[in-house]
């Protein structure tokens, strides 16, 4: 009887241990056949983040980004005898351009006028920097402006977005102690500055519209989310060396720019001729004592020559419905490039040398001048090693500033 009740109790074991191990592995514990594993899925791409880029500089938009605000653009002095400039090493961008007497002006761009440094000294507008900017519809702020440049204003039913200081005199504040590089004091007229906080106080008190959304760049830049591009200088003529470490620009006589590349910054510093002195100087911000430095380089060349009419004033003119070539620097190295502007509500493009389809920049601050085409002999590039110091005869400016 013991060994029935044994027998009994293995055989009902070993059903339980079945049941246990050779059961269906489904929901409920319910029993079934052998089946196979169930096929793993694969994992879903992530989505890419949208491309939300800066206006003016191409990077990533960051969280203090101004977004819907239109870009504020501040005409600022470059007599020889005014440097240094303040604020202009806070700029996104920086248009250098020949006015009146071979002497150079400046127009920097910012994002976010509240974020504006004390800035000048603020001078008066010119209609060869209205026209790269005016398909922008940006904040212009100036003090004067040419007889050309009024014209345009009127033509373009601009008043609004029209800073001009000549019309509200809490726009800028004087500082009459200002001395210059040379520690010698400067004329009245040169001793104007603006800020964020005083643009800001104008569009209140004026209630101006300072909203305006962009669905582009200024320029094509490359994807912040991809590799820079390395300029290949293939386009250069007689297959001319591509190492641009140093770049000379000749505006005229008297006023040129240059820059020479830091690979430990992986950025071009600016210096500037004096003729006074026979050689450079480095561009500094007296609010910082910063040398102005720059990713891009972007040198455009095309005729300029006096408006007819305007001769006993040099009024300089600028032609920008034919394009023509420029030259892009990045990282050390150049490219020969074209430029595109068509009309005045164009904005200004660049285009390959070869096809002239979208050139694409870094991401980054950027230098911009439009040179005469008559200096396109003189404008250099070279590698640092082989560089040397330009000396010459001091000489004077024909011509000073005018804000008729």
């Amino acid at each position: 009887m013991k060994r029935l009740v044994s027998i009994v109790l293995t055989l009902a074991l070993a059903a339980g241990l079945f049941t246990a191990c050779g059961g269906n592995s489904g929901s409920g514990g319910q029993p079934g056949g052998n089946e196979p594993a169930p096929t793993a899925q694969p994992t879903p791409e992530p989505t890419p983040e949208p491309y939300e880029a800066n206006v003016l500089t191409g990077y990533e938009k960051n969280l203090d980004y101004p977004e819907g605000q239109r870009i504020t653009a501040v005409m600022v002095n470059n007599l020889t005898t005014c440097r240094p400039q303040r604020g202009l090493s806070a700029a996104q961008m920086l248009f250098e351009i020949k006015v009146e007497g071979g002497i150079t002006r400046f127009m920097a761009l910012f994002n976010d006028y509240n974020e504006i440094p004390t800035i000048g000294p603020v001078r008066s507008a010119r209609d060869q920097f209205f026209r790269l900017v005016l398909p922008w519809q940006p904040l212009y702020v100036h003090i004067g402006q040419s007889v050309v440049q009024k014209q345009y204003i009127e033509n373009y039913d601009y008043d609004e977005w029209n800073l001009e200081g000549n019309f509200d005199s809490k726009l800028y504040f004087r500082d009459k102690n200002r001395r210059n590089w040379a520690g010698n004091t400067v004329a009245t007229e040169h001793t104007a500055y603006t800020s964020g906080e005083l643009i800001a106080d104008y569009i209140s008190r004026k209630e101006v519209d300072d909203r305006r959304s962009y669905n582009s760049t200024f320029f094509n830049f490359v994807d912040y989310r991809d590799p820079a591009y390395i300029p290949t200088g293939e386009h250069l003529k007689d297959g001319a060396d591509p190492i641009a470490e140093r770049v000379t620009i000749r505006h005229s006589q008297s006023y040129r720019t240059r820059f020479d590349y830091d690979p430990t910054l992986g950025q071009y510093k600016m210096a500037q001729y004096y003729s006074s002195a026979g050689n450079y100087r480095d561009t500094v911000d007296e609010n910082n004592d910063q040398q102005l430095t720059f990713d891009n380089l972007i040198v455009l060349f095309t005729d300029i020559h006096v408006y007819p009419g305007h001769e006993a004033k040099d009024l300089q003119e600028a032609i920008y419905e034919w394009g023509g070539v420029g030259y892009y620097c990045y990282g050390g190295k150049i490219e020969l490039i074209r430029w595109q502007k068509g009309t005045d509500l164009e904005a200004l493009r660049l285009v390959t040398f070869d096809t002239e389809e979208p050139f694409y920049i870094n991401c980054g601050k950027s230098y911009v001048t439009v040179v005469d085409q008559d200096e396109l002999g003189n404008f250099k590039w070279e590698p640092l090693a082989t560089a040397q110091e330009t000396q010459e005869a001091p000489t004077s400016e024909t011509f000073q500033e005018s804000d008729d």
